[in-house]
């Protein structure tokens, strides 16, 4: 491992201590008996009265500005892709392990952490395996075009693009996490059945991540051998549609905010459907980018299967019906 991967790791693992150290010990071991006077009062009050809002405050002092100032001075902001897969679990123990939560914990509460720890893991192997298995090799390449578009004015525009705008996101889908945590209300049907969508989530974007990492590994072996790479993926999953991995994504997420509508609780969705809408308006963007670098022929064939699969639900009938000549 080289040098700056071993930096690198390191870093990662250090980042998030200041929000880790809360989580765990401000509404807890430091907050009981709470302090008389000072920050760590204020501290206290806002994460045992507001716990929702001591998460934004967290995130928004060790994520949005802390992971903001790191990517300036790397000049590289790809440490906010490995947190994304830890952040939500985090938040979720807080919320679950809250004073003010119901205890001990329901059912609800124990499966949505379960559920949500393995789409983590999940999600953080596919990202490592994609990196190469090393650390800040590479950024997002929406934030190296920005970077290119607006060098002047990037480091700015990066905190608001890159720290601020994740906030909405994370902290936004994780928002069922405090309904599962805080309602003492029994399990029924609709928790069984957002279980089961859970799951089916994961696994369709499993399937589908694992079907694109042996496409672009089989494409890296023939250009090794000298071989003409195949120039699309359109078997499997991605030939129901276009991104099958952001349609198990969006599964996912959209199932696990049944448990808040379930409780009664719809105002914690509003996460769920932003994201949702970046995750639509990434994959038009990613296919911008890739129709602009690729030739003439590889572009037409490719604009064949925009016309016949759709961007993100997958289109079923599709197995049924023979293939075009």
């Amino acid at each position: 491992m080289a040098s700056r991967d071993v930096m690198n790791l390191m870093l990662m693992l250090t980042a998030g201590l200041p929000s880790i150290i809360s989580v765990y010990l401000v509404p807890h071991s430091l907050c009981s008996p709470a302090p008389a006077e000072g920050w760590l009062k204020d501290a206290c009050e806002l994460a045992l009265g507001s716990p929702i809002v001591f998460v934004n405050v967290l995130f928004f002092v060790n994520v949005s500005v802390g992971f903001w100032i790191i990517g300036l001075v790397q000049g590289n902001f790809w440490l906010i892709d490995p947190y994304w897969t830890f952040i939500p679990p985090l938040i979720g123990h807080f919320y679950l392990s809250h004073p003010l939560a119901v205890h001990p914990s329901t059912a609800r509460g124990m499966v949505a952490m379960a559920l949500v720890w393995i789409w983590s893991i999940r999600l953080t192997h596919n990202y490592f395996r994609r990196e190469g298995w090393r650390c800040g090799a590479r950024e997002d390449w929406r934030y190296t075009k920005m970077a290119k578009e607006h060098p002047s004015a990037w480091w700015i525009l990066s905190f608001f693009a890159v720290g601020l705008a994740q906030q909405p996101m994370l902290v936004g889908i994780s928002l069922p996490l405090y309904s599962t945590a805080f309602s003492n209300k029994q399990w029924n049907l609709i928790d069984s059945i957002a279980t089961m969508l859970c799951l089916k989530g994961i696994l369709i974007a499993f399937v589908a991540d694992n079907q694109l990492y042996r496409y672009m590994k089989s494409n890296e072996d023939r250009e090794a051998k000298g071989q003409k790479k195949q120039e699309l993926l359109d078997a499997g999953l991605w030939g129901l549609s276009r991104h099958p991995n952001y349609f198990g994504e969006i599964m996912w997420w959209t199932s696990f905010a049944l448990f808040s509508v379930n409780v009664g609780e719809w105002q914690m969705v509003g996460g769920t459907v932003f994201n949702t809408l970046v995750l639509v308006y990434v994959s038009m963007m990613t296919e911008e980018r890739m129709l602009k670098g690729w030739t003439e022929e590889r572009a037409k064939r490719y604009r064949r299967y925009i016309s016949e699969t759709p961007c993100i639900i997958p289109n079923i009938f599709k197995l049924w019906s023979k293939p075009k000549k």
